[in-house]
């Protein structure tokens, strides 16, 4: 059973940056893919990023692509995701997941593990 704990959201203004990690703990780092998602207010959760098991292969909503990056450290069983540029369309619950399967987690559905998530707010 793997937990995840999110941290390092809060208010920023726009233009702004912030670096959101994910503690791992339970598990087997290294045999999940790790993802970002996020859900704005009266929206649907929804992708933000996902990086491989071995950190080698990412991937990018088209919202983010170019201002937010995902890494992972496995000697401290955490990803990150740096988040640059930020707009007020960009606030949102983030919640980090995870699941063996790389595509999975790019599909954003069907993922076994998950955090409680942490708050980012925009401000114009």
């Amino acid at each position: 059973q793997v937990q995840l704990e999110e941290s390092g959201g809060g208010l920023v203004q726009a233009g702004g940056s912030l670096r959101l990690s994910c503690a791992a703990s339970g598990g087997t780092f290294s045999t999940y893919a790790m993802g970002w998602f996020r859900q704005a207010p009266g929206k649907e959760r929804e992708f933000v990023a996902v990086v491989s098991r071995g950190g080698s292969f990412t991937s990018y909503a088209d919202s983010v692509k170019g201002r937010f990056t995902i890494s992972r450290d496995s000697a401290k069983n955490t990803v990150y995701l740096q988040m640059n540029s930020l707009k007020p369309e960009d606030t949102a619950v983030y919640y980090c997941a995870a699941d063996p399967s790389y595509n999975t987690v790019r599909g954003g559905r069907g993922m076994n593990y998950w955090g409680k998530g942490t708050l980012v707010t925009v401000s114009r």
